[in-house]
């Protein structure tokens, strides 16, 4: 199904699928293997990875608002060249040095592309899409997540070679995409005929108190996604090995992108048809915030390391699920929120809103583990994070109800 939907989208749509496989794929294969390269390879202190990565995730999420601006003002393929090109930068920079300045430049450079390229290309395929956007989205998913499928397997191969063939083979593909896009992506603006600029891009999003709201609520559900990276991994190493935590960490992920790859198009099939785009989106919402619910509850018990285990990986595969479930349609209600005007822009200061909820979200996540410990108190974070679903869920439908959006009968790009 997933082929044939494919075959069903525009040439560009399908070309944009493709790019963004290969953006996952390079990323991938590189950045799961930076944080230990930094400290064992080159020697710095915990304290300096630490900073390098934030370095690169503000670099990223603190500018996703001006990205977006500069796709509405300069165009969508101009945009996504530049970010392949400063990510071919970032990576070859990484290669070649080991000096605090030089990881910093490399590190910018590697966020600041993705904030160039990522609203550009969700903005092209929500104009190029047409009604089929959903559908679209959904197919882009599934390119989305088996290049973070296989970005890490590619690493791994190349791990019993210097880092730094590594990060020339990043580089690569990025150059290599740069060119392809290049040669073969059209040039495409937005719906508007002029060239906003980057203020009046901003002011528009700004009024957009619709949007404004729905950004904020959404942002939760970003929270919850990220704790595969922080929540599942800290409770696994407070009950396992570090052997099997790594390898349970991996299993969750492989799982989501399996499942995504497998079933993502048919899901969102599915749930168009039966209980379309609002009533979707608080489906996916609740299921992410159900999927809390196996830990909080085991964590009562002074559970094993077996039944730990269990618990993530029932709680990593019911979170794809409802990531799986969200995702096209709430691409596609920024779209419809935007009234089809600035949606590069949209797109940014949405991906930026989520961006400081996940710092701050993380903060208090983790601030709340380190207070609960591993006493009877600890089952309090998880059962906090299930209710940040189902409140999340609550806010769309009030939403929906006032009629602050019009989520339920998505615009025509």
């Amino acid at each position: 199904m997933t082929v044939s939907k494919f075959r069903e989208l525009d040439a560009t749509v399908r070309l944009l699928c493709l790019n963004q496989f290969g953006i996952n794929a390079g990323f991938f294969m590189l950045m799961p293997f930076l944080a230990a390269y930094l400290s064992g390879g080159i020697g710095l202190v915990a304290g300096l990875v630490g900073l390098l990565l934030g370095v690169r995730n503000f670099s990223q999420q603190g500018l996703f608002f001006a990205g977006g601006a500069l796709a509405d003002r300069f165009g969508y393929k101009p945009m996504i060249l530049a970010g392949c090109a400063l990510r071919t930068v970032g990576f070859g920079v990484l290669g070649f040095t080991d000096s605090l300045p030089g990881l910093v430049l490399g590190m910018v450079a590697t966020g600041a592309a993705g904030a160039l390229f990522n609203p550009a290309v969700r903005a092209y395929i929500a104009a190029q899409a047409g009604d089929k956007r959903v559908e679209a989205f959904a197919v882009f998913n599934v390119f989305y997540q088996a290049g973070i499928l296989a970005g890490p397997l590619i690493g791994l191969a190349l791990s019993g070679v210097d880092f730094s063939v590594t990060c020339f083979t990043a580089a690569a593909i990025f150059a290599a995409l740069t060119l392809a896009q290049a040669r073969l992506l059209p040039k495409r603006h937005g719906e508007n005929s002029d060239r906003p600029s980057m203020v009046d891009s901003w002011r528009t999003v700004a009024r957009n108190r619709g949007f404004l709201l729905f950004s904020v609520v959404m942002a939760a559900t970003y929270v919850l996604n990220f704790q595969t990276y922080l929540a599942l991994p800290l409770l696994l190493n407070q009950h396992t090995t570090p052997a099997a935590a790594s390898l349970t960490t991996t299993v969750v992920f492989a799982i989501a992108g399996i499942l995504t790859i497998t079933a993502q198009v048919r899901v969102t099939a599915w749930c168009k048809n039966r209980w379309g785009p609002s009533g979707s989106l608080c489906l996916g919402v609740i299921v992410m915030g159900a999927a809390f619910l196996p830990v909080a509850a085991v964590l009562a018990w002074r559970p094993d390391a077996g039944v730990v285990i269990a618990a993530v990986v029932v709680c990593g595969t019911i979170l794809a699920t409802g990531t799986m479930i969200t995702y096209p349609f709430e691409m596609d209600t920024i779209v419809t929120l935007a009234r089809e005007q600035h949606v590069a822009s949209h797109y940014g200061v949405f991906q930026t809103v989520a961006g400081i909820a996940v710092a701050a979200g993380n903060l208090a996540v983790g601030a709340g583990l380190d207070a609960t410990g591993v006493g009877p108190w600890s089952t309090l974070p998880w059962a906090g994070l299930a209710l940040a679903g189902f409140g999340c869920a609550l806010g769309l439908r009030a939403i929906a109800i006032r009629g602050a959006t019009s989520v339920a009968q998505p615009v025509n790009a």
